[in-house]
């Protein structure tokens, strides 16, 4: 897999493969690791592997294990391993999505930061600091890249309307809007998220407004057009017409009201000559820091080659001709509303129907020509968690004002299937929802395609989707430290086997977090954990028992580490099962690992874009 981006051919070969490989180790998969003394686990393994594993240092682990480059490299074994062993590493390896992005090379992940964090750990050198503020360093290296691509898919597509679902705390829709200049709309479930959106847009303003006065000569350009964000809850089983109807864009779509208080430096901002891309000449503005222009050209190459791959999608789609969209916010369409300035051929100035109401009395609006009423717009979520991620993909494929999307997936366990269509932490509906009346979908979060639905041992367990969220990246770092918290998974796996001693029926019990337990000895960690369980925390220990598995950690890290390796294979079929569906509704898709994977587990973006409609054909209503 030197490319995740495949043909139909491609892609159903690979499913077939993952799914014979997946069915073959599921035994691993979906094991439970705080399962390792009380079910055995060691033993389930063959006896050639337990003979080569078991003394493996936790960096030579790191190194001939999990480590992808080390599948055409050199390396020293302490032993001759067996051909199965070998077999079962480099397939996991092969048949997985590539998850480093082409601007680090391979050494470099799982040890060091990205560049833009070099000089500051907790600062983004590469992000203004007013999107900088309230965001963690993990979200601000997020937002900056995801953002600069959703911009070059506006680009392309000509759209200039982006919806952000799940827009939490409104960090990614900010980036969007006030430093790319891009008509945002954020829908987020929870109500206190967004009013902290709309409150963190109200300090930006503040600051750039102060920052203005202390200095006439600053070189920011005026930010965009103000986010605006909507409180609604996304049901996976309505359709694309009911979630259209909850970013309130009017009757079936369209008219965003973003500017209702918008302020004259924002209004001139619509006329602010678009900037360039990120390879190109860029003039610094409010996006970006002052001393961005040399460290921007260290990605020059990474994102030149997700651009690429956005016009090798375009290039795929059957249709080529020119994508017909409006921009609310195109200097093209917009003129100031001032006496005298820009009128249209009747003599009066042309304005958006959403600025009406803010129009001097007695101005007459005079009407666009050729006006389409639904504006097309593109999707965007960043870690979109269970159902939502496949929830917003129908809703682009389905729905003909949507020309664009990129998907950022988290949350596998979260997702529904047919042998468990209510998976543990499923977020249900909002008691106030009152969207009744209303075509339900009965389809599940995976296999979305038809395909796969087809195959036969496609499932995936629950266990198995949960560990494909697991960070191999920042376990490899773990191993090569051979860090203290590596004994965090054996001691809750002798804490389990301390339970079920005494509590037969109890298994996998939650404990949650004990903090900082790997420098606690056992017996300390013990007596925190039993009372979360409803057991004395004296309970009576078998020192000796305890001591003999204390002693095998180094195989629960085997074995947790043999798990891990095939995490990325189960998140591989789950995107690319994604990737099928499109490719069934006649969508080319790609996914580019965008994020740096130790910062950001969850790093591949599904990308795609509606083929290009005829210039004869007119927009679908």
């Amino acid at each position: 897999m030197n490319s995740p981006t495949l043909s139909t051919i491609q892609s159903r070969e690979l499913s077939r493969n993952l799914i014979t490989f997946l069915s073959l180790y599921k035994h691993i998969s979906d094991s439970y690791i705080i399962e390792f003394f009380s079910e055995e686990l060691w033993e389930t393994l063959p006896t050639n592997w337990q003979q080569a594993l078991c003394d493996l240092s936790p960096p030579q682990i790191s190194d001939l294990l999990l480590d992808r480059s080390s599948v055409n490299v050199h390396r020293s074994y302490p032993s001759v391993w067996p051909l199965s062993l070998m077999a079962f590493r480099a397939t996991a390896h092969t048949l997985a999505f590539p998850r480093m992005p082409r601007s680090k090379t391979t050494k470099e992940v799982g040890t060091l930061k990205p560049e833009e964090f070099q000089e500051n750990q907790s600062q983004s050198s590469l992000l203004g600091h007013i999107f900088r503020k309230h965001v963690k360093p993990k979200k601000q290296h997020e937002i900056r890249r995801l953002g600069t691509l959703v911009k070059q898919i506006c680009d392309v597509t000509g759209c200039m309307r982006v919806v952000d679902v799940g827009s939490g705390q409104g960090h990614l829709s900010r980036f969007l809007s006030f430093g790319l200049g891009i008509s945002v709309t954020g829908i987020e479930a929870d109500a206190t998220l967004v009013a902290m959106a709309s409150k963190f847009d109200g300090q930006l303003l503040c600051t750039l407004e102060k920052e203005k006065k202390k200095n006439c000569s600053l070189q920011y350009s005026v930010p965009g057009p103000s986010p605006r964000h909507v409180t609604g809850w996304i049901n996976p089983k309505k359709s694309w017409e009911v979630f259209i109807k909850q970013l309130g864009f009017g009757d079936c779509v369209a008219e965003d009201r973003i500017a209702a208080a918008l302020k004259k430096s924002q209004w001139e901002s619509m006329f602010v000559p678009e900037q360039k891309h990120l390879h190109g000449d860029q003039p610094v503005s409010a996006a970006y820091s002052d001393s961005d222009q040399t460290a921007l050209s260290l990605e020059n190459n990474d994102m030149l080659n997700t651009s690429n791959a956005i016009h090798n999608i375009m290039s795929k789609n059957a249709q080529e001709s020119e994508c017909q969209s409006v921009s609310s916010f195109s200097p093209k369409r917009f003129c100031k509303m001032e006496a005298g300035k820009e009128l249209c051929a009747d003599g009066y100035p042309y304005a958006h129907p959403m600025y009406e109401e803010e129009l001097p009395a007695g101005t007459v609006v005079c009407p666009r020509e050729n006006e389409p009423r639904h504006p097309d717009l593109v999707l965007t979520g960043l870690h979109s968690c269970g159902d939502l991620s496949a929830t917003l993909l129908r809703h682009f494929a389905n729905c003909p004002h949507v020309r664009g999307i990129t998907s950022v997936a988290c949350c596998y366990m979260k997702i529904t299937t047919k042998e468990k269509p209510t998976p543990p932490g499923l977020l249900a509906p909002p008691l106030s929802s009152t969207l009744t009346n209303e075509v339900t979908h009965c389809e599940f979060g995976y296999p979305m395609s038809s395909w796969l639905q087809g195959l036969p041992g496609h499932q995936l367990s629950y266990k198995s989707r949960e560990g494909a969220c697991h960070a191999m990246e920042d376990y490899m770092q773990r191993l090569r430290e051979d860090s203290s918290l590596l004994k965090t998974h054996c001691y809750r796996a002798v804490l389990e086997s301390v339970i079920r001693g005494t509590r037969p029926d109890m298994r996998r019990a939650g404990i949650q977090t004990i903090k900082k337990s790997h420098q606690l000895p056992f017996h300390e960690y013990a007596r925190l954990g039993l009372p979360r369980v409803g057991l004395p925390a004296d309970l009576p220990l078998d020192t000796g028992k305890v001591e003999a598995m204390l002693k095998q950690q180094g195989r629960v890290v085997v074995y947790f580490s043999l798990a891990l390796l095939l995490a990325p294979v189960v998140e591989t079929l789950v995107l690319l099962d994604r990737m099928i569906f499109l490719q069934e509704q006649g969508i080319e898709s790609q996914l580019v690992p965008l994020f740096d994977p130790v910062f950001s587990p969850r790093n591949l973006v599904l990308v795609a874009l509606k083929p290009k409609r005829d210039k004869g054909k007119t927009k679908p209503s």
